[in-house]
């Protein structure tokens, strides 16, 4: 339909609206200008002259998007969408889901009496199996709060001291040596602060539920405060004090913060580069191709998962590298690692569960208590400090060099002190497979918009 309005049309002046178009011979220059000016163009109006388009937002000269591509601002909130939900996964399946393997894998360090090493994930899956059986899945998810709670003291500690103290909580881009050693000294201090606290709640996680109740939501604090004041309210005479135990937990976490963030920096820079090049090459396989459209853009939704596999794979990365880089430390670790809950869960009167045949099992326990064995095992050491635990656990002499033997166990030179690793495998396992889950999800999602 052809618009009336003329060409010269410009709006109507202040009198031309008020009093019909007349004209007065008083009126001034600024009585002249101009009320009602002309209405924008609004899509499905019908203000426009003929042969004008309303204009769009998708490029400089207002041309239309390429058939197929979806609007910007859908996109983006999908992508933020896809990065908050990937790393929602990543962080439930590390805190909660994977929270057997870590019980697991404390009993089996802590636990000298076991003939099992369990380096295979497959042998930790069986003993899981017996231990929901016996004692209802409950038991494996035992001493979750607490682990919670260390990690909430972690941070809050790091931030007050890095507030109070001025000491950087992350590393710049560009550093120096003083930045990396302020950060290094405040990574200790926060591993002191947080220490007594991570030594009850490795109590909660690896004693056995048949023996005890379970404990309070405050309990790991109370023994955390227990533990750093001594033998005065805990007067255990194999109880190891709390500067003994300083030099193992720092040394311990330091090392492993230092290989975890150079291993994710490296693996991080790696993978960016070969995306990088992956990317490339499907632009320079698309450019040769000549598939383009009218606006001369190329076909990139068109081709199946292209635009999926580009939008998330800096997120995805960072979480791959991050995956990668804790295994490698972990494992590098892990002799400190078990040094360190033997020294800790010394004098606790800890009772763990049986790691051989199951607690109480129908197949293997059986055998196992025909055998001698027992549904719980105490833990007796007398180690005098890490060098103890490490001389001792590589002879096959599972107790401190003062004391005698207390058990001849199974274990074989140092591979005791990689006892109960199949447990870290199936661990970043869980982690790979949820990450690697949600990133197909996603890739779905984005290739039917």
């Amino acid at each position: 339909m052809t618009s009336r309005r003329p060409d010269s049309f410009d709006g109507l002046r202040r009198d031309e609206l008020f009093y019909g178009g007349r004209s007065h011979a008083g009126s001034g220059p600024s009585d002249l200008q101009h009320w009602v000016t002309t209405p924008p163009d609004i899509p499905g109006s019908r203000n426009l002259h003929p042969g004008e388009r309303t204009p769009t937002h998708y490029g400089e000269g207002g041309e239309e998007p390429p058939p197929g591509a979806p609007a910007g601002g859908s996109a983006d909130q999908l992508d933020r969408f896809a990065g908050f939900g990937i790393g929602l996964v990543s962080l439930f399946t590390e805190n909660v889901l994977a929270h057997p393997c870590v019980v697991i894998r404390r009993q089996c360090q802590i636990n000298y009496h076991a003939r099992c090493q369990h380096l295979s994930p497959f042998t930790v899956v069986t003993v899981m199996y017996h231990v929901a059986k016996t004692q209802g899945p409950k038991a494996l998810w035992k001493g979750m709060g607490s682990t919670f709670l260390v990690q909430g003291i972690s941070l809050g500690a790091e931030g007050l001291l890095s507030e109070c103290s001025g000491l950087p909580r992350e590393i710049p881009h560009r550093w120096t040596f003083k930045q990396v050693a302020g950060h290094f000294i405040l990574k200790g201090l926060t591993v002191m602060v947080a220490l007594p606290f991570y030594a009850a709640s490795l109590v909660e996680t690896v004693q056995s539920e048949v023996v005890r109740e379970p404990p309070g939501p405050l309990e790991c604090l109370r023994e955390g405060v227990a533990r750093l004041l001594g033998p005065r309210l805990l007067p255990q005479r194999r109880l190891l004090p709390f500067r003994r135990l300083l030099a193992p937990a720092l040394l311990h976490s330091l090392l492993r913060y230092a290989l975890l963030t150079a291993l994710q920096t490296a693996i991080a820079a790696l993978l960016r580069c070969v995306l990088s090049r992956i990317a490339a090459r499907k632009k320079t396989a698309m450019e040769d191709t000549g598939l383009h459209d009218d606006q001369g853009s190329s076909i990139s939704g068109s081709i199946s998962g292209g635009g999926a596999e580009t939008a998330v794979d800096g997120h995805f990365a960072e979480l791959a590298a991050s995956l990668v880089a804790s295994l490698a430390a972990d494992v590098a670790v892990y002799p400190l690692e078990t040094a360190l809950h033997r020294l800790l869960v010394q004098g606790t009167r800890t009772i763990v569960d049986d790691t051989d045949g199951g607690v109480a099992s129908l197949a293997g326990g059986v055998a196992y208590l025909a055998a001698g064995g027992g549904a719980v095992l105490p833990i007796n050491t007398q180690y005098d400090g890490l060098r103890d635990v490490l001389t001792g656990a590589s002879a096959g002499v599972l107790t401190g060099l003062r004391g005698a033997p207390e058990a001849a166990g199974a274990a074989v030179g140092g591979a005791c002190l990689y006892r109960g690793v199949g447990a870290v495998l199936l661990q970043y396992g869980l982690q790979a497979a949820a990450l690697w889950a949600a990133r197909t999800a996603y890739t779905a999602l984005a290739v039917r918009r």
